[in-house]
C-alpha cells in the first residue's frame, strides 16, 4: 500500500511538472528577468492581440456554459501570469476567474505586480514566485505583507484554481 501511494503521488508530481512546464515561457528564466519581466515594455512586446486573448475567453465560456450575460463577471485569467514568466497565449496558461472577491482577477493581478517586484529587486526567486502563484495564492495574499517578499509558508502543493469555474 505504501508502494501504491509514493507510486500516485510520484506520478501526480511528475504530472504538475509537466502542465507547469506547458505554462510557463522557457524564454524567462532567473539569468533573463533584466531582459524579460523586468523590462517596463515586456508584456506589451509579447502578448499577443486583444482579439487573439478574446476568442480564448469566448472558448473558455462555451466551455463551461456560462452565457454571455454572466462573461463579463470573468477574467481570462494566466495561470501564471506574463509578470511571471508565463506563456502569453498557451491554452494550458489560460482559465476562467471571477474579477471579483477574494480568489479574484483583481486581487490576483495586485499579488502578481507585488511578486514581480520582489523578484526584480533580487528579494524572490523566480521559481519562488512562480510556485506562490501556481499555489494557493489568495491564501498567500492574504498572509502577504506588502513591503515582505517572504512567500515561504505558501502551500504551493494546492491549486487556487481548484472549484474554480
Amino acid at each position: 500500500m505504501v508502494v501504491v501511494f509514493g507510486a500516485v503521488a510520484g506520478l501526480r508530481a511528475a504530472q504538475a511538472a509537466e502542465q507547469s512546464a506547458a505554462m510557463l515561457d522557457e524564454r524567462v528564466t532567473q539569468q533573463s528577468i533584466a531582459d524579460t519581466i523586468c523590462r517596463p515594455d515586456y508584456v506589451d512586446a509579447v502578448s499577443p492581440p486583444v482579439d487573439v486573448m478574446m476568442e480564448h475567453k469566448q472558448r473558455l465560456l462555451a466551455e463551461r456554459g456560462i452565457g454571455a450575460d454572466e462573461g463579463t463577471d470573468y477574467a481570462l485569467d494566466r495561470r501564471v501570469p506574463v509578470l511571471l514568466g508565463g506563456l502569453p497565449d498557451a491554452p494550458a496558461n489560460l482559465d476562467l476567474l471571477p474579477w471579483a472577491g477574494t480568489r479574484g482577477e483583481r486581487r490576483k493581478a495586485r499579488f502578481v505586480v507585488h511578486l514581480k517586484r520582489c523578484v526584480c529587486e533580487g528579494k524572490l526567486s523566480l521559481s519562488d514566485a512562480q510556485a506562490a502563484i501556481l499555489g494557493n495564492w489568495s491564501a498567500a495574499y492574504a498572509g502577504f505583507g506588502r513591503d515582505s517578499c517572504d512567500v515561504s509558508g505558501v502551500n504551493v502543493a494546492t491549486s487556487s484554481h481548484d472549484g474554480e469555474p
